[in-house]
């Protein structure tokens, strides 16, 4: 064996037959996935920090929706800064942090993908009361029930993660078949049971809101047309033009959200419960990419990120009272 391993770089070459093979990729092609992926990771943290720094730094924006969106870049920036990076050292080479580690890493991966999704569905019942019932919005939907629902969704998540993640935790290394790597995996049980919990419920779920939101927008902009000559109806029809706008700029963010998890739901169901291949790394990184395009969604869509951007970049919010700033 150890004649034909002559030539061959392991991992942990004291370990001899017990180590694994180092990843091989020409070194070209290694460099340049490792750049490309390290920017996009780099790109994520750097976006969705520039959220959670607008939204918590001025007062203006601190409303209801704007706390699910500072929740959501919470998770994107926490995507972007460990589980993005984390996946390049999986695949790109061998894993010497230790199977603790790798369980820690499955755990986080879980949890705060979980996070996201129910952050998505928040979001999702905020803009069907926003539009569906405008009158009784500011009284059934205020920034400290927000702030209590978005608590209870990364406590949810926490325990959900727990319950999927438990056999790797319980005993890490368990799935692994030499040292030097880090398998996900979860017995195909806990996947199924993981892809109505985690999908399919929440994609029903969403789809049936965003369907009554855009049904009652479409009545509600043929109601403004009919009436926005009248005077004592302009500050009503600006109101509802703000929200149709809101609720169509956050249903592309859960269009985008369907795209990239999508195809890692229907691989996780289709093939088999352990995420090492190379395609599995794809669709994986796919679901992990969602984490980046929310935020140059908001900056398309918001005015009041890219004003926020500006101030930030330009390091005004230093200025005494710029927390008071109006951006909107």
């Amino acid at each position: 064996m150890m004649e034909a391993q002559a030539g061959v770089a392991l991992c942990f070459p004291q370990l001899l037959n017990a180590s694994c093979i180092k990843p091989t990729l020409p070194w070209t092609g290694a460099v340049l996935l490792n750049i490309v992926l390290s920017l996009v990771s780099l790109m994520t943290v750097s976006l969705n920090l520039l959220v959670i720094i607008s939204v918590s730094h001025f007062r203006r924006l601190h409303t209801p929706t704007n706390n699910l969106l500072l929740s959501l870049a919470v998770s994107d920036f926490l995507v972007g800064l460990l589980l993005m990076p984390g996946e390049i050292f999986r695949k790109t080479s061998c894993w010497v942090l230790g199977d603790i580690m790798c369980s820690l890493y499955f755990y986080l991966s879980c949890n705060i993908g979980i996070a996201s999704i129910g952050n998505i569905i928040l979001i999702s019942v905020d803009r069907y009361v926003a539009i569906c019932d405008p009158l009784h919005y500011s009284t059934r939907v205020t920034v400290t029930r927000v702030k209590v629902c978005v608590c209870v969704c990364w406590l949810c998540a926490a325990l959900y993660s727990c319950f999927y993640t438990k056999d790797v935790l319980i005993q890490p290394g368990r799935t692994k078949s030499c040292h030097g790597e880090c398998v996900l995996f979860s017995d195909h049980l806990a996947v199924t049971i993981d892809l109505f919990l985690s999908f399919i419920i929440p994609v029903t779920i969403i789809a049936f809101l965003y369907l009554r939101v855009f049904v009652v927008a479409a009545s509600q902009a043929r109601t403004m047309r009919s009436h926005v000559t009248a005077v004592s109806l302009q500050v009503s029809v600006t109101t509802k033009k703000s929200e149709l706008k809101a609720a169509r700029t956050l249903g592309v963010l859960v269009v985008v959200y369907l795209m990239c998890f999508c195809p890692f739901y229907c691989y996780t169901l289709a093939v088999d419960s352990v995420m090492n291949t190379s395609f599995a790394s794809f669709v994986l990184f796919l679901f992990y990419f969602n984490s980046c395009l929310n935020p140059l969604i908001y900056a398309l869509f918001y005015r009041w990120f890219r004003k926020a951007v500006k101030l930030i970049v330009t390091l005004l919010i230093l200025q005494p009272g710029s927390c008071e700033a109006n951006i909107l």
